[in-house]
């Protein structure tokens, strides 16, 4: 049987810290909660591949849970504390919504697919998570605004609405851009205005609510 906690160390070590995360914080987060309660059953052998994975969802917008190594850098960014107001959007079977909990957050987790809302819920019992249902693009301004904002999925699209219900001074992580171009960006609000810097190359698959309209072609 595999060693689970093992497996995290590893993780950890061996994926994390050779990416440039080295919040110690974020290190034990990632290490204490336990990243095969968050996949569909009989995928937990390979909950700690350095890989996306796939958790479902319907055609033509699957969910999948970033590797590890992408999810910590990202959360890295937000720099989550206690109290900090998150939400976590595309919370997929809830994983990061536990790690940002783990780290202090008051996290509330949006999934627009009820099957998997249902599913995290069940995986978050116990936590200080919500699990709310509802069409990601749109995000949830009623337990905004909010100091941090993840998207687990690549956007192709400027995410204005989640950005608008920002705190001041607030800040955004997602994947943005079209397939092998995409990079890993952190939106920081300022007043009225947003600024946007790319952190590193990364591939993630997007999420159908914040896909390009393809335009007109002859």
């Amino acid at each position: 049987m595999l060693d689970y906690a093992q497996a995290r160390r590893l993780m950890v070590d061996c994926q994390l810290r050779t990416f440039d995360v080295n919040d110690i914080a974020v290190l034990d987060a990632f290490d204490a909660v336990p990243r095969e309660n968050f996949v569909p059953p009989g995928a937990e052998p390979f909950a700690y591949i350095d890989q996306n994975l796939k958790l479902g969802g319907s055609d033509g917008d699957l969910r999948y849970m970033p590797a590890s190594m992408l999810l910590a850098r990202m959360i890295q960014a937000l720099r989550i504390g206690g109290g900090v107001r998150a939400l976590d959007v595309g919370t997929g079977y809830g994983y990061a919504a536990a790690v940002m909990a783990r780290l202090g957050g008051r996290v509330t987790a949006l999934e627009s697919d009820p099957a998997l809302a249902e599913a995290a819920r069940e995986r978050l019992d116990g936590t200080q998570v919500e699990v709310v249902g509802g069409p990601l693009a749109a995000g949830l301004p009623k337990a905004g605004p909010y100091d941090a904002i993840l998207i687990n999925g690549r956007v192709e699209v400027r995410p204005q609405a989640l950005l608008d219900q920002l705190k001041d001074e607030g800040r955004l992580v997602c994947v943005l851009g079209r397939d092998k171009s995409a990079k890993a960006a952190l939106f920081v609000r300022a007043g009225d205005a947003f600024g946007a810097r790319p952190l590193f190359d990364a591939a993630l698959p997007g999420l159908a609510a914040f896909r390009e309209e393809a335009g007109f072609a002859f």
